[in-house]
């Protein structure tokens, strides 16, 4: 028996990184999975990998950028399962913490602001929006939404300043939803990521190392290492389990928190 037999789950991001680590956590636990991401191939893959596992999962390609797309994949995935549980509103875009090179605020275009916000921060208003209008109105009514943010929505990062800025709106858009439907069955989360290996921060790493020098990535991954605690960059799966558990009935008492994920990161200015 899983944490969330019968429970139906969607994940946006769910190609990759920890998106990917978490499709495939919930279908371990019973949940029927729908994996939305604008990549088919790596969607596809991600659905095949847990039913060979013997779960269930589609794949519903999405631009959480773009609303209107976000109403048709809850709708795709209540069409396909008859509800919606569980949410995992995780994608978003690294395109302007380092793009093509590192830039300070200033030097940012209004284009720029506009692409990162719509993806970071309208997609996952719209995907809340969606997904709770669903959860309001099935029978029995509720469900569990968690929101990927960001140690750098914590504070500011130099060179990050649209990344950390929509990561800390995640945070408030998170603690008003939670208190505006916890008395009508929903509960409302969010994963505070610190530095998981994934291809994003992989691809940070690379740029990083670009950009300075006589550096090489294995030279900006050690500098991340040093800056925690426990000694190691996280897995996807260690965020995953978190997720889950957020997700699960074992979180009944929990809304509106904002679970640090670091590796303890951030433990001496919090």
């Amino acid at each position: 028996m899983g944490s969330l037999d019968g429970k139906v789950a969607l994940v946006t991001g769910g190609s990759s990184g920890i998106g990917r680590a978490a499709s495939l956590a919930f279908a371990r636990e019973g949940a029927k999975v729908v994996v939305a991401s604008r990549g088919n191939e790596a969607g596809e893959e991600t659905v095949r990998v847990i039913e060979q596992a013997d779960g269930e999962a589609v794949f519903v390609k999405t631009d959480v950028s773009l609303p209107a797309q976000v109403e048709a994949m809850v709708a795709e995935a209540v069409q396909m399962y008859g509800r919606l549980d569980c949410a995992f509103n995780n994608a978003a875009t690294l395109e302007f913490f380092f793009g093509s090179r590192p830039r300070d605020l200033a030097d940012l275009e209004e284009d720029d602001f506009g692409r990162v916000v719509d993806t970071n921060l309208k997609g996952v208003w719209a995907c809340m929006k969606h997904e709770i209008l669903q959860m309001l109105h099935q029978d029995p009514a509720g469900g569990a939404i968690v929101n990927t943010s960001s140690v750098n929505g914590l504070g500011g990062t130099p060179q990050g300043a649209l990344y950390s800025a929509t990561k800390a709106g995640v945070l408030a858009l998170t603690k008003s939803a939670a208190q505006e439907y916890a008395q009508r069955g929903i509960r409302v989360n969010a994963l505070v990521a610190g530095a998981f290996r994934t291809p994003m921060l992989e691809s940070i790493w690379q740029k990083v190392a670009e950009a300075s020098p006589g550096s090489t990535t294995s030279d900006v991954e050690q500098s991340y290492v040093a800056e925690i605690p426990v000694g190691k960059i996280g897995k996807p799966e260690e965020a995953a389990e978190v997720v889950v558990w957020l997700c699960s009935e074992a979180a009944s008492y929990v809304t509106g928190h904002s679970m640090i994920v670091d590796g303890g990161m951030t433990a001496s200015v919090r």
